[in-house]
């Protein structure tokens, strides 16, 4: 179930609103729980007691820690948890990976064949993380361990952002598990920046999805460079305003509850530098990585030569995070190459250069990076740049014709434009001038106007994909 849809919609929410404030407060936080394992079990049916095993083990750890035996509590959350991601994302990966190096050797047995292929838990990414951070800031003494499993549960398996993401630590909202505040003026909040997510998602991502998946899904040998780089553009506003967009409605949807959860985008694709760019993308993942991993490694404290090899282990760990494959490893390691020569003094040319030379460089890294990210294997993505940066492609039609095959039309030409513009704090700048004028009736009356559009976009089951899914 996704928030784009029918069902979750005009079915799920509605109900699970209504529930939630005719519940007394005491039983808030149950109800949110129990509709939490609902929403998850809708698709995932026994798969929820992965979510629900990791919720035990990571609430008595925190016990465990705070009662002075804190490395056991420590490391039964830290194996426990790295185990079932490690084995419910990375087992087939393993497996095959081993099983091209064995045929290398000359092995020619059943062995590999006969291996179960393992289904992959919705959110176990994010939930994993969200239950580490709990126990790691326990034994930091960052929080006092919760003594209620409800509350705890509740946090775990949120439905707003347990799909994915942001990564809401526990320290951010342990205090809201109790002592949140409801009112008008917020859930109004919430019901904007939902809307404002939901059109992101449906009338801007899902437009270039449908263009960019026509295009990487047809052999590379039938379209011309220039349709691929209109491939890749497609696909660098796609990931954007569908990832953001559903951060925005996991946002929104915490306000409707009570939670303000923290922001995970802050307009990327306006950063200067690859830094700046980590610093504005996927912001719960990489404060994340920050936080408990690049410090925990010594972080910049030893060294120049040790920095840089934390920073590739923190950017190696973030592709293999994103997906059990070499080509998210590569993306995520083609970063840390920037994020190393930004360190090293690459950053001073920068700014030397000048902001127009600053903002093309860090587009033209990310966009090639997307490239590894989007396509399924390296040697595809070996064969795309080279089409468009070594050996341009004509295929074997005019452009022109290209375009209007792979629906890059004046619609999408438009919304082309829109996303340029709403990848800049355009909205804010509006927002803050409605605010300043006092003009009424004019932001509702828009967020109506585009949540009605957003409906029938849904209503007509257009394409509806989304990308971190099942990350």
């Amino acid at each position: 179930m996704v928030f784009s849809s029918s069902i979750f919609l005009f079915l799920f929410l509605p109900l699970v609103l209504l529930g939630y404030y005719l519940m007394p407060k005491k039983l808030k936080t149950l109800f949110l729980f129990l509709a939490s394992l609902f929403f998850y079990a809708w698709g995932e049916n026994e798969l929820v007691l992965v979510m629900l095993f990791s919720c035990v083990v990571d609430f008595f750890a925190g016990k465990i820690i705070e009662r002075g035996y804190r490395k056991v509590g420590l490391w039964l959350s830290i194996l426990t948890n790295v185990s079932l991601l490690g084995f419910f994302k990375y087992f087939n990966f393993t497996f095959d990976n081993l099983h091209l190096l064995a045929s290398t050797l000359g092995y020619k047995g059943v062995f590999f064949e006969n291996l179960p292929s393992i289904f992959l838990p919705l959110g176990i990414s994010f939930y994993t993380f969200q239950t580490l951070s709990y126990t790691i800031d326990v034994y930091r003494g960052k929080v006092a361990a919760n003594r209620s499993f409800i509350d705890f549960a509740a946090y775990v398996t949120m439905f707003p952002q347990l799909v994915a993401g942001p990564i809401v630590r526990y320290a951010d909202i342990n205090n809201q598990l109790q002592k949140r505040k409801h009112s008008f003026s917020k859930f109004y909040e919430g019901v904007e920046r939902f809307i404002i997510g939901l059109a992101k998602k449906v009338l801007i991502a899902n437009t270039f999805a449908s263009v960019a998946d026509a295009i990487f899904e047809t052999p590379m040998e039938e379209v011309s460079s220039p349709v691929i780089w209109l491939a890749v553009i497609a696909y660098t506003f796609q990931i954007y305003f569908d990832f953001s967009g559903y951060s925005d409605m996991a946002i929104g949807l915490g306000k409707m509850f009570g939670f303000d959860f923290l922001e995970n985008f802050n307009y990327p694709y306006i950063a200067r530098n690859i830094r700046d760019f980590w610093r504005r993308w996927h912001i719960s993942l990489s404060s994340w990585f920050r936080d408990y991993l690049y410090i925990s490694l010594g972080g910049n404290r030893k060294g120049k030569i040790i920095t840089y090899l934390n920073l590739f282990i923190v950017f190696f760990v973030t592709g293999l995070w994103h997906g059990a494959s070499w080509n998210f490893v590569v993306w995520g390691l083609f970063h840390g190459v920037f994020i190393v020569l930004e360190r090293m003094g690459f950053d001073k040319v920068l700014r030397f250069l000048g902001r127009p030379i600053q903002h093309l460089y860090t587009l033209l890294v990310v966009m090639v990076g997307w490239v590894f990210f989007r396509v399924e294997d390296l040697n595809a993505a070996k064969c795309y740049l080279q089409w468009m940066f070594i050996e341009p492609s004509q295929g074997n039609t005019l452009v022109s014709d290209q375009l209007l095959y792979f629906q890059f039309n004046d619609k999408t030409w438009v919304f082309l434009g829109i996303a340029i513009l709403l990848s800049t704090p355009l909205y804010h700048y509006i927002n803050g001038v409605i605010a300043k004028y006092k003009i009424p009736f004019v932001k509702p009356l828009m967020l109506g106007a585009l949540f009605f559009l957003c409906v029938i976009y849904v209503g007509s089951e257009s394409y509806n994909p989304f990308i971190y899914f099942r990350f």
